[in-house]
């Protein structure tokens, strides 16, 4: 897979995040991937790249509870 340039995404942080100092991650949806990124550093730090269908499968399975702590 090419990396996606994530330079104009829309990045979004879950309403349930609050204010806890910067403790969030942000997700973008281009048309060819989802991008996930640490809120606090969202300028120069790494983006984990996935496809539609890995992020889709990662959703599913956290809502069935599979990665409960």
């Amino acid at each position: 897979m090419t990396i996606p340039d994530f330079t104009n995404a829309a990045w979004r942080k879950s309403r349930r995040s609050g204010d806890n100092g910067g403790q969030c991650v942000e997700v973008a949806f281009l048309d060819n991937a989802v991008g996930v990124r640490d809120s606090k550093d969202n300028v120069n730090g790494p983006i984990l790249v996935f496809t539609h269908e890995e992020w889709g499968a990662f959703i599913s399975r956290t809502k069935d509870g599979e990665f409960s702590l």
